[in-house]
């Protein structure tokens, strides 16, 4: 029922978790778009909450609750952003971004050809596009795209229509070229229009109105105002900063190097890049070590199959310009598997200089920690192989209970790492606490996002390139998201010491992190309230600990609670 209400208006999302059915259909852009969908899914909501009387199962009656929590939560950002933004999207970049959901090599041929149908069906889309952004543009209270966001579109548009063409060469998909021309020409002609009509207009800051920005982190899992997320961002970034000042000199003295202080420690050693082609065969070894680590040290239950790495295309790159996790489908998987993907450029840098972050020998672990083993990769295993519902697989789901654990995985392993890779996994956590306060702080009007850029190269020694696709996310491409990482982080934390409180001798961090990521996507509240249940089952003896009771909110403020 829910996949149906949400096929209607957004099929591309259904489609990338697997809901075949919605493969060839094109996003729906037409008149009274937000009311209709506000009367769909309220419609959808009242029908499923209908059916929580009736169930017996504690666990299918949460589920029921984090579906309807979802539908209110897609109605809630429809209705408010309709209220202040003009209508304006990366409408080419969406359009990559499903082809190539379609057009990957981990689908199966006929799942692939379903790629050529939705390319056909695009045709007119851009026009419905412009139809929405020119019957609200007229109002003049509604805010206009930020000129930022407006030239990525621009910049971009061929290489992405470049793209799908190449994803196309190589699917084996025949009798593509005339559909994907004629698409590439919409799209070019979308971009022109956006070139001359929305450029010249487009608003000089970033600033987003304070209600827009508070339900962005609402739908990140964000549950703190952006105030106590600065506050939380400053102090963590500082005590990051000591214990890398500590680290950086014990290297330098080691290494007889000029300086002492981090940042020209992280600089000297940025200088041992690899060579191109090296890099992949790199990082599949590290990959190794660190999965022996974890067999030795007893972290986590590794899967018996290897987690796979790969480097990006250019108009990957260009879409998402910093190392991510291709998640595999969730619906109807078929033994897909999620990819480590790693870009080793960004076209939408200002500069000609090539990124540094990720191409040294010591960048590699803690990466490799987030984003494969025992990250991103270890979640959608379990959720995949181990079984989990759809509602905690999909809909619970948001960027706090998945960043979190990426952050979190790499705190685990940082022990074991040699220095110089503790070194640039504590510099990978402080860009996360510095993204804790810059991206309020962008959203907010209290800095530019120029200054963003310029503190993260001065102060985290971020290359050009990484910190303009930095600063580009707080802007525009997912302002309230960069957030998530370091408060996600900071409640497993929680989490895990109340563990250790409650059971004492009996803790055991191998079966404590199978538990979290056996749970799902939960987000902070009801993954403590589960984790908490089964530990309470398991060892009945410490039933009675305070501990184990926690709701997982105690410590906030009343004005976060409200959701």
């Amino acid at each position: 029922m829910v996949f149906d209400t949400l096929g209607a208006f957004y099929p591309e999302w259904m489609s990338s978790i697997g809901v075949e059915k919605f493969d060839t259909a094109a996003m729906d852009l037409k008149p009274d778009r937000v009311k209709r969908i506000d009367a769909a899914l309220a419609a959808a909501a009242k029908r499923f909450a209908g059916l929580k009387a009736g169930e017996k199962d504690a666990r299918v009656r949460q589920d029921i609750d984090i579906v309807v929590e979802a539908l209110d939560r897609v109605r809630r950002n429809e209705t408010l952003e309709g209220r202040f933004l003009v209508p304006f999207d990366d409408l080419p970049r969406q359009i990559f971004f499903s082809l190539q959901n379609l057009l990957d090599p981990r689908n199966p041929p006929a799942r692939r050809a379903h790629a050529l149908a939705l390319a056909r069906n695009y045709a007119g889309i851009t026009q419905l596009a412009r139809e929405r952004f020119q019957e609200r543009a007229a109002n003049a209270k509604l805010l206009w795209p930020y000129k930022g966001q407006v030239e990525q579109v621009v910049n971009n548009c061929d290489r992405y229509m470049s793209g799908v063409a190449d994803l196309f060469r190589t699917s084996g998909v025949q009798g593509w070229e005339e559909a994907q021309k004629r698409l590439a020409s919409q799209v070019r002609a979308h971009c022109d229009w956006v070139k001359t009509d929305v450029l010249p207009h487009a608003r000089a800051t970033p600033m987003l109105p304070r209600e827009v920005y508070a339900n962005r982190l609402k739908g990140f899992g964000v549950d703190i105002t952006p105030s106590q997320a600065i506050q939380l961002g400053t102090s963590t970034f500082a005590e990051v900063r000591d214990q890398m000042r500590l680290l950086a000199a014990d290297i330098a003295h080691e290494r007889k190097l000029g300086s002492a202080d981090y940042r020209a420690v992280l600089r000297d050693l940025k200088k041992e890049a690899l060579a191109p082609d090296a890099i992949l065969p790199y990082y599949k070894q590290r990959l190794s070590d660190i999965e022996r680590i974890i067999e030795e040290q007893k972290l986590i239950t590794l899967p018996k199959r290897p987690a796979t790495i790969r480097l990006a295309t250019d108009a990957e790159s260009a879409a998402i310009p910093a190392p991510y996790f291709s998640v595999p489908r969730l619906i109807g998987n078929q033994g897909e598997v999620g990819e480590f993907v790693l870009p080793l450029s960004n076209p939408n840098s200002k500069s000609s200089a090539r990124p540094d972050d990720f191409t040294a020998p010591a960048p590699a672990w803690a990466l490799i920690a987030h984003e494969a083993r025992p990250g991103h990769e270890l979640q959608y295993v379990s959720m995949v192989e181990g079984g989990v519902s759809v509602a905690r697989a999909v809909f619970a789901a948001n960027s706090t209970n998945a960043e979190g654990w990426g952050l979190y995985a790499e705190a685990i392993m940082l022990p074991y790492f040699p220095p110089e890779g503790r070194l640039f996994g504590l510099q990978l956590r402080m860009m996360r606490a510095a993204r804790e306060f810059l991206d309020p702080m962008v959203n907010l009007g209290m800095i530019s996002a120029d200054e963003a850029q310029a503190f993260l190269m001065r102060e985290v020694t971020l290359s050009e390139p990484m910190s303009k696709q930095e600063a580009d996310r707080y802007a525009f491409w997912s302002p309230g998201q960069a957030v998530s990482y370091l408060y996600g982080y900071t409640r497993l934390r929680e989490l895990r010491m109340k563990a250790e409180i409650a059971l004492g001798d009996k803790f055991d961090q191998r079966e404590f992190h199978d538990l979290i990521i056996a749970q799902g996507l939960l987000p902070p509240k009801l993954l403590e309230t589960a984790v908490m249940a089964e530990l309470t089952r398991r060892y009945p003896g410490t039933a009675r600990n305070p501990a184990l009771q926690g709701s997982g909110d105690s410590r906030r403020p009343k004005a976060a609670q409200s959701r």
